[in-house]
């Protein structure tokens, strides 16, 4: 497994690349991209999101000979992002890169687009597992338990998130 491999298997995010106007009311042009492209990647530099899509933009690049130009724009659950790939020119130079969290924000907050309707999947790049876990003090044995412990104390209970690259063999 080469360096670039093991990066991407370690960022451990669900990664989304997403194309605006790619139905019926896109033009391409008979020699497809005569332009450079605009990747928006919904999440700060830095993180697994990020470094997915940058090597994502680099691999176009050198494959349709055409810039990739990476713009991110972090912020409400890459909403912001969304939002702008949803108002880019049905022209199909835009793409979006972004997390698996595309599905969970419309259940957050209101949004001035349909994700279902306005954006169209092309790939997903990077797949991780996701792990629950809870204090052993806690008289639950899985999510359905954990639910209805929740319920059961309204406003009682906290959660957080830790990320941690776990080492890999190979």
């Amino acid at each position: 497994m080469d360096i670039r491999t093991r990066r991407l298997a370690k960022a451990g995010l669900a990664t989304l690349v997403s194309i605006a106007g790619a139905g019926a009311h896109a033009q391409a042009p008979a020699q497809w991209p005569a332009k450079s492209m605009r990747m928006l990647i919904a999440l700060a530099s830095g993180g697994g999101v990020d470094t997915t899509g940058r090597l994502i933009a680099q691999r176009l690049s050198e494959r349709w000979g055409q810039p990739v130009v990476v713009e991110n724009r972090p912020g409400a659950g890459g909403s912001v992002a969304t939002e702008l790939l949803v108002r880019a020119a049905p022209d199909s130079y835009t793409m979006l890169t972004n997390s698996s969290g595309v599905a969970i924000t419309p259940s957050l907050m209101k949004l001035s687009y349909d994700p279902r309707k306005d954006i169209m999947p092309v790939t997903l790049a990077v797949v991780s597992p996701g792990v629950m876990v809870v204090h052993p003090s806690l008289p639950v044995k899985s999510i359905k338990d954990f639910i209805a412990f929740a319920k059961a104390r309204p406003g009682c209970i906290t959660a957080g998130a830790i990320a941690r690259e776990a080492p890999m063999k190979g």
